[in-house]
């Protein structure tokens, strides 16, 4: 059964919104997930200095607030706690900037809640009118290259952060989810694969950033990318070292 509202799996999901500084865009996004998912939502807002808060709690959301910045992986994580808490099994991840779509996400949820799926990622290379730069399209073909390899699995949005979580995730990455920029999608992947949990991925529709600004900016987003790179590289030798550390009394 689709999470509609007043069904069970409505009442079992929480949707997740991290947000940063996005007051020009969550309130539409809370409303818009509210009326096509009839699933309670929370707004994680991680550090934002703007009304980013108010105007979530306005369209009817749950609001938890950070101090000060932790990253969207650390978002997410206060999230799963707070489903897990409340004894939520699913969670649906959206952006707070409008450019997933609520609408395309119970199919996502579908793959969770039907078909017993771990994780499901929305693909927005299934939309052809979906358009990025030369540069960034390169990297992410990389990357999904590399991660496809990695985990057995195709997928080709990496970083999409349009994402539906199942019961054993939800439950894992309450203890356990990358804080770091693009780490939070593409190391996230690495992490799934490592519990075992069945990953797939879903096509959907997503927009370009409906209002606001990106939180990171070339440089910035260059940096991050290489230590990503990094993390990728010693991935293997870190999750070695925790199937020892937990096959250890």
């Amino acid at each position: 059964m689709s999470p509609t509202e007043g069904s069970p799996a409505a009442a079992d999901t929480l949707v997740l919104i991290p947000a940063l500084n996005e007051q020009a865009t969550v309130a539409e996004v809370v409303h818009s997930a509210r009326e096509a998912l009839g699933c309670d939502v929370l707004v994680i807002d991680d550090g934002s200095d703007d009304d980013t808060a108010a105007q979530a709690v306005g369209a009817g959301a749950m609001v938890v607030r950070h101090p000060f910045n932790l990253g969207v992986g650390g978002a997410i994580r206060t999230g799963m706690r707070v489903a897990s808490d409340q004894g939520r099994r699913f969670v649906l991840q959206l952006d707070a900037d409008g450019q997933h779509e609520p609408l395309e996400a119970k199919r996502l949820l579908d793959r969770v809640v039907v078909d017993g799926a771990d994780l499901a990622v929305g693909s927005r290379f299934g939309n052809a009118a979906y358009d990025v730069s030369w540069g960034r399209r390169t990297m992410m073909r990389l990357l999904a290259r590399t991660i496809s390899r990695r985990i057995g699995v195709r997928i080709d949005d990496t970083t999409s952060g349009f994402r539906a979580f199942g019961p054993a995730a939800v439950a894992e990455f309450r203890r356990d989810y990358p804080t770091e920029y693009l780490s939070d999608t593409v190391e996230a992947l690495l992490l799934a694969h490592d519990a075992g949990f069945t990953i797939v991925v879903e096509p959907v529709q997503m927009h370009p950033r409906q209002g606001g600004v990106p939180s990171s900016g070339r440089t910035r987003s260059a940096v991050r990318l290489l230590r990503l790179w990094l993390v990728i590289l010693i991935h293997p030798v870190r999750a070695e070292r925790r199937r020892r550390a937990a096959d250890e009394p």
